[in-house]
C-alpha cells in the first residue's frame, strides 16, 4: 500500500509558500501522492491553481484532487481546459482527480449553481470531459500528458457513485474513512465493477486526517470542528475523534488499511507547520 500525504489547506494556514514547502518535503521524503481538497465556501486554497503550483515545485511526486466539487465547474469546456493544462504542466501519469458532487449547498449558492440538479450537472461534465480528451480535433485544447486525460476517483457511497466508477473512473476515493467504511463499501464497489464487464480490479483510495507533535490534539480540534460545524456539533466532535495524533495510531491505521486490500492511504494534514511532513515520513518510515 503507497502512503500519501494531503496539504492542510482546511486548516488556518496564511502562507502559500508554507503549501509549496509541504510539496517539496513530501516528494523528498517518498511520499507517494500529494492531496489537496476543495470547498467554496472556506479559505481553502483552490485545487487546480494549487496543484499546478505543486506540479511547478515538484517532479515526481504524483497530484491529487481529494475530492473537487465537480458540478461548481460549470463550463465544461473550460474545465477541460484546465485539466489537460495541469496535466501537460505535472508531466504524463502525474495526475490524478478525485471528484465528488459536494454535500453543502453553501458552496453552490456562492457559485449560482443549482444544488439540486448538481448530481445531472456532474454527469454532464463528465460526459464533456470524456469526450474532449477522447477526440483527436476537438477545439479545445492543449492535449492532456496522459494519454485519454487523467485518471478519475469518485467520492461517496451512492448508488450514483458506483455507476460513475464503473463507467467513468477507475477507482473510489473514501474521505474520512474508517476501515470499518471502506470494508463495508468494497463488497458494494467489487460487485458492481465485475458486473459492468470491468477489467482487473477498481483502485481503493482512503484518505484520514491527522497532526503529530505535542499540540497534535489542539491541532485536530482548531481545524476539524469549525470545518464541520455546518453538519452538527456531534459530527465535528466524531470527525475530531477518528484524526490520528501519535505514532501508535498512525502506525496501525496503516497495518489496517493495508490489511483490507486499500491501495493508498493518503494523511490529510492539519497542522500546517510542514515539519509535519517529517513527522509524519518518521513514522510510517519514509
Amino acid at each position: 500500500m503507497k502512503i500519501g500525504i494531503g496539504l492542510p489547506g482546511h486548516a488556518s494556514w496564511s502562507d502559500g509558500r508554507t503549501l509549496v514547502e509541504w510539496a517539496r518535503r513530501a516528494e523528498s521524503r517518498g511520499f507517494s501522492t500529494l492531496s489537496v481538497s476543495d470547498r467554496l465556501a472556506w479559505p481553502t486554497p483552490e485545487p487546480m491553481v494549487t496543484l499546478a503550483a505543486m506540479a511547478g515545485a515538484t517532479t515526481r511526486i504524483r497530484l491529487l484532487t481529494s475530492v473537487l466539487l465537480a458540478p461548481l465547474r460549470a463550463n465544461h469546456a473550460l474545465f477541460a481546459k484546465a485539466v489537460a493544462t495541469l496535466d501537460q504542466l505535472a508531466g504524463p501519469d502525474r495526475l490524478e482527480l478525485g471528484l465528488a458532487p459536494g454535500l453543502r449547498d453553501d458552496d453552490f449558492a456562492l457559485s449560482g449553481v443549482d444544488y439540486t440538479t448538481r448530481g445531472r450537472q456532474f454527469d454532464a461534465l463528465l460526459d464533456r470531459l470524456a469526450a474532449i480528451f477522447a477526440s483527436g480535433d476537438d477545439p479545445v485544447g492543449p492535449r492532456p500528458a496522459t494519454a485519454g486525460g487523467p485518471p478519475l476517483l469518485f467520492g461517496g457511497g451512492s448508488r450514483a457513485a458506483l455507476r460513475r466508477i464503473v463507467t467513468h473512473g477507475t477507482g473510489w476515493i473514501a474521505g474520512d474513512a474508517t476501515v470499518h467504511d471502506v470494508e463495508d463499501f468494497m463488497p458494494q464497489l467489487d460487485k458492481a465493477w465485475s458486473e459492468a464487464g470491468r477489467g482487473g480490479s477498481p483502485r481503493i483510495v482512503a484518505s484520514v486526517m491527522y497532526a503529530l507533535g505535542p499540540n497534535a490534539t489542539d491541532a485536530v480540534s482548531a481545524a476539524i470542528e469549525p470545518y464541520y460545524a455546518f453538519a452538527g456539533e456531534e459530527y465535528a466532535r466524531y470527525g475530531v475523534s477518528i484524526a490520528y495524533t501519535s505514532p501508535e495510531q498512525i502506525a496501525t491505521a496503516v497495518d489496517e488499511f493495508s490489511r483490507i486490500g486499500c491501495d493508498e492511504l493518503i494523511f490529510m494534514g492539519n497542522d500546517p507547520d510542514p515539519e509535519q511532513v517529517d513527522l509524519l515520513a518518521d513514522v510510517v518510515g519514509l
